[in-house]
């Protein structure tokens, strides 16, 4: 898949990371293979129970269409298919990981009032 580089006014720098990563799971999808290195699709499926089968598939599909993951499938009955983050895809670690750690602050901030 073909991405544009934006170049015009500020707010475009975001942009350019978005085109890669926006999508509802794939930061979480992202997230799970950070933390696990490789992962099969039904141990995704497992991480992500309230997400479709068909959406995760998708989700997944347009990661590897944007070389962040790659999928290996192996010869075998059933088949075996695994999924890691590609070296672009670990540029990415730095987004996740100030995505995950604010998550966690804004959790433990849960009862407190944010921004005070």
């Amino acid at each position: 898949m073909v991405r544009k580089h934006y170049d015009c006014a500020p707010g475009c720098p975001i942009q350019n990371t978005l085109q890669f990563i926006a999508g509802k799971w794939k930061t979480v999808i992202l997230y799970h293979l950070f933390n696990a290195g490789v992962l099969r699709f039904s141990e995704l499926q497992r991480k992500l129970p309230y997400v479709t089968k068909r959406m995760l598939a998708r989700q997944l599909a347009e990661l590897e269409a944007d070389g962040i993951i790659q999928k290996t499938v192996y010869a075998t009955v059933p088949v075996k298919t695994e999924y890691a983050v590609s070296a672009f895809g670990a540029t990415f670690r730095p987004v996740i990981q100030a995505m995950a750690d604010w998550g966690t602050d804004y959790l433990e901030a849960d009862g407190k009032a944010i921004g005070e």
